[in-house]
């Protein structure tokens, strides 16, 4: 966590909570003035006095710290919807099923962005009996390869991580409908539907 919380982020949660200063003083067990010093700037919370605040404004430790309240949108739980994030440093893929913050080397993550496949990314899916044979016409250098092909359905991501000087291929069981996605570690994300 980058910071600590401050009094404008108290203020604006007790405030969403309908509460007064007296009141929020009086969950936690300090004064109301206590409660206006750190909303006004003049003092902060004492570290043993966060999880006592978190209560009394009914929200996570994480949720202060980040001064809002999070609210779980991924209610259908569709693995389609989960984020994938890659480190630009060391390659790790990370996968979140809903809103996450994400750091790997030191560099917090955005969620990946995938796109439409271009010329120089084709992938191509071929069924083999009873399996998905996924090829990508690309090169495999030491400079410019594709770091991973993942096969995201409904219900899961599976995650075949691929190495310079390797094939730019796997094989997958088919589970569905879904999407092949595929990250080349100069150009970024591209996936095409199943």
């Amino acid at each position: 966590m980058s910071s600590y919380i401050n009094g404008e982020v108290i203020k604006t949660l007790r405030g969403k909570k309908n509460m007064t200063q007296a009141q929020m003083a009086s969950l936690i067990g300090v004064s109301d003035k206590t409660i206006s010093k750190w909303e006004t700037g003049r003092g902060l919370p004492d570290i043993t006095l966060i999880e006592p605040i978190a209560g009394a404004l009914d929200i996570s430790v994480g949720e202060l710290f980040a001064g809002e309240k999070i609210v779980n949108r991924n209610i259908s739980a569709s693995m389609l919807r989960s984020r994938i994030y890659v480190c630009p440093i060391c390659g790790n893929i990370i996968e979140a099923v809903g809103e996450a913050s994400v750091n790997c080397c030191g560099v917090t993550l955005p969620p990946y962005e995938f796109e439409e496949p271009d010329d120089s990314h084709k992938i191509d899916i071929e069924r083999i009996e009873d399996e998905l044979f996924v090829t990508v016409d690309h090169p495999m250098t030491k400079e410019h390869y594709i770091s991973a092909i993942l096969y995201r359905t409904c219900d899961r991501v599976e995650t075949v991580k691929l190495y310079p000087e390797g094939n730019p291929e796997c094989r997958f069981f088919p589970r569905g409908r879904g999407e092949i996605l595929i990250v080349c570690n100069r150009h970024g994300g591209y996936k095409i539907r199943t």
